[in-house]
Formats: C-alpha cells, structure tokens, sequence
C-alpha cells in the first residue's frame, strides 16, 4: 500500500477506490464490528469524495487547506481498510 501522506489527493482517492473496492468483496462474511468500520471508512470516503469536486475549482490559501484535511481524512479512511482487512 503507498504512504497516502505522500500521494496527491486524485491518487489518494484512486487509491482509496480500489481498497474499498477489494474489501467491498470480502465485507459480506465479516464479523458486526467489521461491518460497522466498514460502513463509517465508506460513509468517510464518499463525503471526502463529495468535498473534493468543489476543491479542485478553489484557488488560494483556503484550497490547499481543505487539501490538507481531505489528505488527513483520506489516511483516517485507509486506516479503516487496514483494519478491516486484519480481520479476515
């Protein structure tokens, strides 16, 4: 898995596709914990996601703020991948 602190925000939600992706198969036998993280890093990754697309029209000091947090969301959801795929 790459670093996400290291990745622009396109490959970090790239990235964070195709985990979910992987996991997204794997999620159907897992235990009541693993599906809840699932459904929190997955509820995550679509409002990152969703907070982006207005991101990549801004300008500015703000801009690279947001992308600052985005990239700290994005390395809270892989996180959450890693977690769940420990469990299976």
């Amino acid at each position: 898995m790459s670093d996400p602190s290291k990745l622009t925000i396109e490959e970090l939600i790239s990235s964070l596709k195709q985990h979910r992706d992987e996991l997204e198969l794997k999620v159907h036998l897992a235990t009541a914990e693993g599906k809840e993280e699932w459904a929190r890093a997955t509820e995550k990754m679509d409002q990152m996601v969703s907070d982006y697309e207005p991101l990549k029209q801004a300008v500015g000091e703000s801009a690279t703020e947001v992308a600052s947090s985005l990239k700290l969301v994005g390395q809270e959801i892989m996180k959450s991948f890693d977690r769940i795929r420990k469990t299976f």
